[in-house]
Formats: structure tokens, sequence, C-alpha cells
């Protein structure tokens, strides 16, 4: 892969990551469950960004078979990859534009009922972290299948991004929130986030079918 397109990729993928970590049902339950807990803010941000090594780890092993299906698909496809990358990108940012359009853009669904009384840490703890943990960034799988040419280098720098930017969304959100700034209207950007999704997926499925193809 060019590097030309190989550093927007990488800018794609931190723009997705990022926005998928802001989106309140990703760091809302950690100011919620923290505050029902007793915790103090800082346990509370270490608490989050615990959970977010689970949410990437996670993620980052689903592109790793991801990567590797494309490297397979690279030796038997040959000059094919681009558009077969490029076509899962546009498949992708297709299926969250058609989401936003039908009005199904949100993220209605919470991580877990808001605790009403004291339970033990550590159960809060697991619970939190195997309730997101299991809920990849998914929107990012596309990208790690058109980096497949890059081999396991550029697996590894994407997952360094996602790592990077779920962790920078889901700490700052929650320490905004923890700091009385729940009026930054974040439900706007929970409404249009399968659209703005869509957007980025299919301007990079071009991008990539236009430079690699």
């Amino acid at each position: 892969m060019k590097q030309a397109l190989f550093l927007p990729l990488l800018a794609a993928g931190f723009v997705v990551a990022f926005l998928h970590a802001a989106i309140p049902t990703h760091w809302l339950p950690f100011v919620v469950t923290g505050r029902a807990q007793g915790w103090t803010r800082p346990r509370t941000l270490m608490v989050a960004a615990f959970v977010c090594s689970g949410h990437v780890v996670f993620t980052a092993f689903l592109g790793l078979l991801a990567v590797a299906f494309g490297i397979a698909a690279d030796r038997l496809a040959g000059g094919w990859l681009p558009w077969i990358a490029g076509g899962a990108l546009m498949a992708f940012g297709g299926y969250y534009l058609v989401r936003q359009f039908r009005g199904l853009g949100s993220h209605r669904h919470t991580h877990g009922p808001a605790p009403r009384t004291r339970i033990r840490d550590r159960a809060a703890i697991l619970g939190l972290f195997a309730l997101l943990a299991l809920s990849p960034c998914e929107a990012f799988l596309p990208i790690y299948v058109s980096a497949a040419r890059t081999g396991w280098l550029g697996f590894a720098a994407l997952s360094a991004v996602l790592a990077v930017a779920t962790l920078a969304g889901m700490v700052l959100f929650s320490a905004l929130a923890w700091a009385g700034m729940e009026r930054l209207r974040l439900d706007r950007l929970e409404r249009y986030e399968s659209g703005i999704l869509g957007a980025v997926l299919c301007a990079l499925g071009v991008a990539v079918i236009l430079i690699e193809g």
C-alpha cells in the first residue's frame, strides 16, 4: 500500500475509533457506576482505562483475523485486493448510512443498567469489563482489511491508533461528565454517529480503489 494512502488510513482509523468511543454508552456507565460506588474521579478514570484495554484487545483480535484474511485474499486474488477492500469499506459505509436514514443511527442500548445500590467494586468492574470488552468497534474491522498489504507492521500501527483513540475518547468524556459537563449535548453526536461513520468509510473505500486499484 502506498504511503500516500496509508497515512490517511491511519487518520480515518483514529476518527472512527474516537467517534465510537465518544458515544455516551461507552463512557457514561463509568461515571454512573463510579458515583454509585463512591469512587474518586481518578479511580473512575483508571477503571475506564482498564475496561478500554479489553475493548481494544478484543477489537484488535478480530482485526488480526481480518488482516490474515486480507493477506490470504491478496495472494489468491492478486491485484483484486484493493477492489475487495474498497468494496468492503463502502459496503460497511452504506450499511451505516442506511441505518442513519432509517432512524437507527444512535446506540439506544446501554452497557448494563445503572446500579441503584452499592455492590462489590470487583463485581462492578468485571461487569463493565465484560459488557464493553465484548462490544468491539466493528467499524474499524474493514480498515484493518484495507491495510492488509502493509502486513503485520500495518496491523500494529492501526492497533496502536485504535488503542490511543479509544483510550483518549473514553477517558476524556468520562472526565468531562464527572466534572459536570454532561450538557455538551453529545446525544446529537450519538444521533448522527452512523451517518458520520458511513461517510468516512465510503470515502475511504473510494480512495482505496482509486489509488490502489
